[in-house]
C-alpha cells in the first residue's frame, strides 16, 4: 500500500501545498485525489508567484483584465479564485462525504496586511463572498494584529487557516482566538460548526539552526516542536471548556504541518511526513515531497500524544545555545517579510505581463485598422 494511503487510514489529512492552472487543465489534481489519497490543498503569495511567473496560462486572463484596467491586485484575486474555485469543486464530493471535515482548499489574504486587524477582516469577508464555495479557507496569519482578525472571520461565519505559527504558544493563541469567535455564535446563537486549521511551520526551524547546532541535532529541532505542540492541543482538545463546544455543535480546530518538505539534501526525502503522523491533523506538503511518500509503502510510529522526547531535545537546544522562544518570534516574522517579498514579486510580475500582453494587443489593433 502506498505510504500516502497509509496516511489517510490513520486518519491524517494529505493536502497538496501548490496550485497551478496547468495542474488544473491536465488533469494532475484530480490524478492525485484519486490516487495518492489528496483530500484538500493550500496556496500561498510564494505559490501563485511561481505559477503565474513559469507559465503562460494566465495570460490571456490578465491581458483581457488589463484591458479594462484592472489594478495588478484585482487581477491576481481574480486569476487566484478562479483556481482555487475550480479546486473547491474538485474536492466538493469530499468535502460533502465528511460532513465537511476535509475537501478544503486555502487562499490568504494580502500579507501586507499582517499586523493590519481591520483591513485583513475586510479581506477575509470579500474574498470568501466572491468565491461563494463552502469549502475554501480564508488564510490569516497568527500575528498580534491577525488574532482579533481569526475570531472575528470565525464569529462570522467564515472558515479560516491561520498560517505562520512556529511554537506552542502562538498556536495556543490561535485555537484560543478561534474557540472565542466559536463561543461568540454559540451565545449568539449561530450554528457554531465554522471550519478552521492551525498551520504550524515546521522544517524553516531547522534551516535556521542548521550551522549553529552540533550534528547530532540536526533536522531534530522542528520535530520537537512539532512534538510539543501536538500535546498541548490534544490537551486542549480534550478540556472541559472545549468539550462544552463541541456538546453544542462545534468542530475541532485541526493541527496543519506546513513547510515539511525536507530541506536538507542529506535527510530522508520523507523526513516531516513520517515523523509526523497522526490523527485528526492535516499535513500540507510540496508536489515533489507528495511523489516521493508515494514511492514508500511504510511510515514510522504515530506522533506521541504526549509529546515523546521533545522536552529532552528541545533542553539539548538550550544546552546549545538556542533560544527557541526567540526563535520562534523571529520565524514568524521573517516568515511574514518572506510573503510580502513574494506579494511583491508577485505583483510585479503580473504588472510586467499586463504591460507588455497590452503592448502586443495594441500592436495588433493597430495592424488589423
Amino acid at each position: 500500500m502506498k505510504a500516502t494511503r497509509i496516511l489517510h487510514e490513520l486518519g491524517q489529512s494529505l493536502w497538496l501545498d501548490n496550485i497551478t492552472r496547468d495542474l488544473l487543465d491536465s488533469g494532475t489534481l484530480g490524478r492525485y485525489i484519486d490516487d495518492l489519497s489528496v483530500t484538500g490543498l493550500t496556496s500561498n503569495p510564494t505559490i501563485f508567484d511561481h505559477a503565474i511567473k513559469n507559465s503562460a496560462a494566465y495570460d490571456t486572463a490578465i491581458a483581457k483584465e488589463s484591458l479594462q484596467d484592472a489594478a495588478t491586485e484585482e487581477i491576481f484575486f481574480d486569476l487566484a479564485l478562479e483556481d482555487l474555485t475550480r479546486a473547491a469543486d474538485l474536492f466538493r464530493p469530499i468535502f460533502d462525504e465528511t460532513n465537511g471535515v476535509d475537501g478544503w482548499v486555502s487562499l490568504e489574504v494580502s500579507p501586507t496586511l499582517a499586523h493590519d486587524t481591520a483591513s485583513t477582516l475586510a479581506a477575509a469577508r470579500d474574498l470568501f463572498a466572491r468565491a461563494a464555495r463552502p469549502n475554501l479557507l480564508i488564510k490569516i496569519p497568527g500575528t498580534k494584529e491577525g488574532l482579533p482578525a481569526i475570531e472575528e472571520a470565525i464569529f462570522s461565519g467564515i472558515p479560516v487557516n491561520v498560517t505562520l505559527l512556529f511554537s506552542r504558544e502562538q498556536y495556543l493563541a490561535a485555537a484560543d482566538a478561534f474557540l472565542r469567535g466559536i463561543e461568540r455564535r454559540i451565545e449568539a446563537g449561530l450554528n457554531p460548526n465554522v471550519g478552521s486549521v492551525a498551520s504550524v511551520f515546521i522544517s524553516r526551524w531547522d534551516a535556521a539552526v542548521a550551522n549553529k547546532t552540533p550534528d547530532e541535532l540536526h533536522n531534530q529541532l522542528g520535530i520537537a516542536i512539532a512534538k510539543r505542540t501536538y500535546k498541548a492541543a490534544r490537551l486542549l482538545l480534550s478540556s472541559p471548556r472545549w468539550t462544552r463546544a463541541y456538546n453544542l455543535g462545534a468542530r475541532p480546530q485541526r493541527l496543519l504541518w506546513a513547510s515539511t518538505g525536507t530541506k536538507d539534501p542529506k535527510a530522508s526525502d520523507i523526513l516531516y511526513v513520517k515523523s509526523l503522523a497522526a490523527p485528526l491533523t492535516v499535513n500540507t506538503m510540496p508536489e515533489g515531497t507528495l511523489k516521493a511518500l508515494a514511492t514508500h509503502t511504510e511510515l514510522g510510529e504515530l506522533l506521541p500524544v504526549d509529546g515523546g522526547n521533545c522536552e529532552e531535545v528541545l533542553a539539548r537546544f538550550k544546552n546549545a545555545g538556542i533560544d527557541v522562544d526567540a526563535l520562534a518570534v523571529r520565524l514568524q516574522d521573517e516568515a511574514a517579510e518572506s510573503f510580502v517579498k513574494s506579494w511583491n514579486d508577485l505583483m510585479g510580475v503580473i504588472s510586467s505581463k499586463s504591460s507588455a500582453l497590452t503592448d502586443f494587443a495594441g500592436e495588433g489593433l493597430r495592424r488589423i485598422s
